[in-house]
């Protein structure tokens, strides 16, 4: 298959690589563009960091006060999340290995009620993280580390790809980069040529945009890679 990748980078190259490795051809467009922000960082102490993207992972270990913070325990949403905390110099990195519930459930169980739990993420989140430990009695601090720019037009190889029906299958990641897709589709004129690719998402709510605007989607039974390359 021809996939288009739509995430931002860095995430667009490591997944075009695992792709091309099993024998597909792919074309990277990103449709967000990634910005770290340098304001400074909320007032500790704290006790744990709480990443729920390789992107706020970037960013954090980017910003001038991230290293500061390197010796708390870091908890991760996710392997590859996990992976990239790790590589950032992290040392006690706890993989969750799920979605925002899983990564709350393990943080209740690691940390005591009242502990303080500093979260550097991205302006548009996919789940409220806050109010997910708000039973168990955590407080989190969130802090906007990037920001995420929409593009504005596709590229010309993607443009070239889709108006010629080279392209058969897409990868989703998120509901903002499909929304931003769908703009860029629509302002090129290639609706049409969209209804000819098998749309696989991240999940359900993530495809949401894309139901409605009337193209069938295929779900990943659980919200990471692994599940996604599953359905193909």
């Amino acid at each position: 298959m021809h996939f288009l990748i739509t995430r931002p980078e860095p995430a667009a190259t490591q997944t075009a690589e695992r792709l091309r490795k099993l024998g597909h051809a792919v074309t990277v467009d990103p449709m967000l563009r990634i910005a770290a922000t340098t304001a400074p960082l909320p007032t500790g102490p704290f006790d744990a960091v709480a990443f729920t993207s390789i992107n706020g992972v970037t960013a954090f270990a980017a910003h001038p006060q991230g290293r500061e913070l390197f010796h708390l325990p870091a908890f991760a949403v996710g392997t590859r999340t996990a992976k990239a905390a790790r590589a950032a110099g992290f040392t006690h990195v706890t993989d969750c290995a799920g979605d925002a519930d899983a990564l709350a459930g393990r943080l209740a169980e690691a940390l005591p009620k009242g502990a303080r739990v500093l979260n550097p993420a991205g302006e548009d989140r996919a789940a409220d993280l806050a109010e997910l430990l708000k039973a168990p009695g955590l407080d989190l601090v969130l802090t906007i580390i990037y920001a995420a720019e929409p593009a504005d037009a596709l590229s010309e190889e993607a443009r070239a790809a889709l108006a010629a029906g080279h392209i058969n299958a897409a990868l989703h990641f998120s509901q903002r980069t499909v929304k931003t897709l769908l703009a860029c589709v629509t302002a090129a004129g290639l609706t049409r040529q969209l209804a000819g690719v098998r749309e696989f998402c991240l999940s359900e709510q993530v495809g949401g945009p894309l139901v409605k605007a009337g193209y069938p989607i295929e779900a990943a039974s659980a919200p990471n890679e692994d599940a996604l390359f599953a359905l193909f």
